[in-house]
């Protein structure tokens, strides 16, 4: 039989979201009180970068600045915020709350000293930003962090997932037989939306660097958001949907790799920390969601899963033809 984490206390679980959404909504608040304060004070364009020696180094407006830092927390907030809202509780969220606590009170900090240095400067060049103070935003954002953990409150203790059995589909001679099906996050695609968004208002505030990174990061989000998952004659294949017309492949694995395929539910934060394409120790997978998925174990030891429906199909069809691989082998 299949086990599953012990639940979260419905009580603090349902106030995931809100936990999660409170400092960043307080970094957002305090940096427009910092800013309406002090904006007729500040010089245009302003000091935003500081090097090792603490002088400015980076310019720009002052609502550029206010533009891209506003953007900047509020897709912090909605990465931060998504997998707390998730049905299902995980292990991992309070520590995904906590993580956002600890962002938001060292960037709100470091967004209000960098607006409260420049008041009052004659031009942006003369603002110092001495090198300590990153210890000082570090030092704020351990105590946030832990209050964030401690308004989590407790979390689901996972327990080892009984995998099932690795059954065969009856393919009789050298019948060939296909299987797939598409995954997708429509979590991840609004971060990723959102994230590339992020970086076209940096650009406009004329942060080019910082938002040529959002861009990128934005698109290789976007891009894992629909795969294809097949299982066939060549093993498992795993394809980006949006990229399929220039027969891209994000991982094949041959029917020979495979020592046994199952199927189980896969649990993403508590066993991967996050979605995505995840490497850990002694396992790897593409998980964009909790729930039903395939296990394969592989003849070098390790384990390689994806989250996807039907997956029960996927294994046998897979392990009829890692059957037939090792006959040919043998043979």
């Amino acid at each position: 039989m299949k086990s599953s984490p012990h639940p979260a206390p419905r009580s603090t679980g349902r106030l995931w979201p809100l936990i999660a959404a409170v400092p960043f909504l307080a970094a957002l608040a305090a940096t427009v009180v910092v800013y309406v304060s002090v904006s007729a004070r500040l010089p245009d364009p302003l000091a935003t970068h500081f090097g090792a020696d603490g002088r400015a180094d980076g310019f720009t407006s002052p609502q550029g600045f206010l533009t891209g830092c506003l953007a900047g927390l509020l897709v912090l907030g909605i990465g931060f915020g998504l997998p707390a809202g998730l049905r299902e509780p995980s292990a991992g969220t309070p520590w995904l709350i906590a993580g956002g606590f600890a962002t938001a009170a060292a960037l709100g900090y470091l967004i209000c000293l960098t607006l409260l240095g420049n008041a009052g400067a004659p031009d942006g060049a003369a603002v110092r930003l001495p090198m300590w103070q990153m210890a000082v935003a570090l030092g704020l954002a351990l105590p946030a962090g832990a209050l964030g953990r401690l308004l989590a409150g407790p979390a689901p203790r996972p327990t080892e997932q009984a995998e099932g059995e690795a059954p065969r589909l009856d393919l009789p001679g050298a019948t060939a037989a296909g299987w797939s099906r598409t995954i997708s996050s429509p979590p991840l695609v609004a971060l990723g939306v959102l994230v590339c968004g992020g970086g076209l208002v940096s650009i406009l505030g004329g942060e080019v660097l910082t938002g040529v990174m959002l861009l990128l990061t934005g698109a290789v989000a976007v891009a894992v958001t629909s795969v294809r998952v097949t299982v066939d004659r060549r093993g498992l294949t795993l394809a980006p949907t949006l990229l399929s017309a220039f027969r891209i492949r994000f991982r094949r694995i041959a029917p020979d790799r495979v020592a046994e395929a199952t199927s189980r539910r896969i649990d993403v934060f508590a066993e991967f920390g996050g979605w995505g394409y995840r490497v850990r120790p002694e396992r790897s997978g593409l998980v964009l969601r909790s729930g039903d998925g395939l296990v394969l174990r592989l003849t070098g030891g390790r384990r390689f899963m994806v989250t996807v429906d039907d997956a029960a199909t996927a294994a046998a069809l897979l392990n009829t033809y890692a059957d037939r691989a090792r006959t040919r082998q043998g043979g």
